[in-house]
C-alpha cells in the first residue's frame, strides 16, 4: 500500500441543528476530498452537537443508523470515489433506537460503497450529553478497507488502555478518534494520543471539536499521530482541515529493532496476558 492523505475536519456543530451540521460537513468533506484525503474524521456528535440537558432532547437530535444523514455521505464519498479506493469519513453522532430511553453516542465509517461500520461509545463520563445515552454494546471492531484496517474508539474511551489495545490486537492500522475534549481535558494530546498510538505500534487520527457550548469551551488541538507517537498535524483552536501522509503499513511492524539481537522491543508480542486476569474482573 503506498501512502495516503488523511484528515482531520475540526469544526464547532451547533447543538441540536442537525440540518446545518450536515451542510457544513458535506462542505468540509468535499474540500477534504479535493485536497486527496481518501479518510476524514469528524468530532464526537459533530451532527448534533453534544451538551443536551436530558435524554429527551438528545433523542429530539437523534438519527437512525443508516439514515438520511449516512446516506448523503455515502452518496457524496460515491460521486467522489477514487480508483484506490475512498474516499472514507469517520462522523460522530447520536444514534437513535426504536426505544426513546436508548440513545447511543455512535461513529460511522462510511466509504463509496455506503455503510462500513459502527461503533458505539463504550465508556461514559458524566459530562454532556453522555449523562443520558446507553454504554455502548458493539465491542472493538476492526474494518478492512481500501485505506487499511481501521478500529474506531470515542473521546473518553482513549483515558481506557483496553479499548484501543483490543484494536491493535484486531489488526488496527489507523484508529479514528472523534472527540469532544472541554477546556480541562489538554492532557488528552498532549499524552495519551501520543502514549496509546506508540503502545499499539498504531496510527490515531484524533479530531475535536472547537467553540464553546452550554457552558463549556472546546480547545480544538485535533491531531494525526504516527506508530512511534510522533505527532505529523495538529490543528489550532478554530475550525480548520488539516492533513497528514501516512503508509498504513508502518503500523503492523510492531517489533521494533534498535540493535538485532540486542535492543528489540514488541510491546504486543512480549505481553503477557496469562498473568492479567484482573483486568477482566
Amino acid at each position: 500500500m503506498s501512502t495516503i492523505t488523511v484528515a482531520v475536519a475540526q469544526m464547532d456543530p451547533k447543538l441540536g441543528a442537525n440540518a446545518a451540521n450536515l451542510a457544513r460537513i458535506q462542505a468540509l468533506l468535499a474540500e477534504s476530498i479535493d485536497h486527496g484525503a481518501r479518510l476524514t474524521v469528524f468530532p464526537e456528535c459533530a451532527l448534533s452537537g453534544y451538551g443536551f440537558g436530558d435524554l429527551q432532547a438528545a433523542y429530539v437530535a437523534s438519527e437512525k443508523v443508516p439514515g438520511p444523514s449516512t446516506d448523503s455521505l455515502a452518496r457524496l464519498c460515491q460521486e467522489h470515489g477514487m480508483d484506490d479506493g475512498g474516499p472514507y469519513v469517520v462522523l460522530g453522532l447520536l444514534e437513535r433506537s426504536d426505544d426513546p430511553a436508548i440513545v447511543y453516542n455512535s461513529a460511522v465509517l462510511i466509504g463509496p460503497e455506503g455503510m462500513v461500520g459502527v461503533y458505539r461509545k463504550a465508556h461514559l463520563p458524566l459530562l454532556g450529553v453522555d449523562r443520558f445515552t446507553t454504554p455502548g454494546d458493539t465491542g472493538f471492531q476492526v474494518w478492512e478497507t481500501a485505506v487499511g484496517r481501521l478500529g474506531m474508539i470515542i473521546c473518553y474511551d482513549l483515558r481506557f488502555p483496553e479499548a484501543m489495545r483490543t484494536l491493535a490486537l484486531g489488526g488496527a492500522d489507523i484508529i479514528a478518534l472523534p472527540t469532544n475534549w472541554p477546556d480541562g481535558s489538554q492532557n488528552a494530546p498532549q499524552l495519551f494520543t501520543r502514549t496509546r498510538a506508540l503502545e499499539n505500534r498504531v496510527f490515531v487520527v484524533a479530531c475535536n471539536r472547537c467553540g464553546e457550548e452550554s457552558g463549556f469551551w472546546f480547545f480544538g488541538h485535533s491531531q494525526i499521530t504516527d506508530p512511534r507517537g510522533d505527532v505529523l498535524a495538529e490543528a489550532s483552536d478554530n475550525e480548520e482541515l488539516c492533513y497528514a501522509r501516512i503508509d498504513p503499513t508502518q503500523a503492523r511492524h510492531k517489533r521494533i529493532v534498535l540493535r538485532p539481537g540486542e535492543f528489540e522491543l514488541d510491546t504486543l508480542g512480549d505481553r503477557r496476558p496469562e498473568l492479567y486476569d484482573r483486568i477482566t474482573e
